[in-house]
């Protein structure tokens, strides 16, 4: 079953940000990942939207997606992000295609 890591982001340093988004790619690639949405224009049409920014990634299980999470290569992107920015993470589980 498809498992979905959705991140809401406030960046707060643009250029220390731009370590982890070059790290990234590769990282989820090496774990079956997807970028579904990265970033990109947004309206709210409900309610109150706290970030400014929002990724969506796409993985086979939310096994996968853990693993993603904890490997080396994205903790070594997570440095990179360390105080640069307002960042909120979950993993859902999708639906059965």
């Amino acid at each position: 079953m498809p498992a979905y890591v959705i991140a809401s982001v406030n960046v707060t340093n643009p250029e220390q940000y731009k370590g982890y988004q070059a790290l990234t790619p590769a990282a989820i690639a090496a774990h079956g990942g997807r970028f579904v949405v990265r970033g990109g224009a947004m309206e709210v049409l409900e309610g109150a939207w706290p970030h400014s920014r929002v990724v969506v990634l796409e993985f086979p299980t939310v096994e996968i997606a853990k693993t993603f999470y904890n490997s080396a290569q994205y903790s070594e992107a997570r440095e990179k992000r360390a105080g640069a920015a307002d960042f909120n993470m979950i993993v859902i589980e999708g639906l059965a295609p």
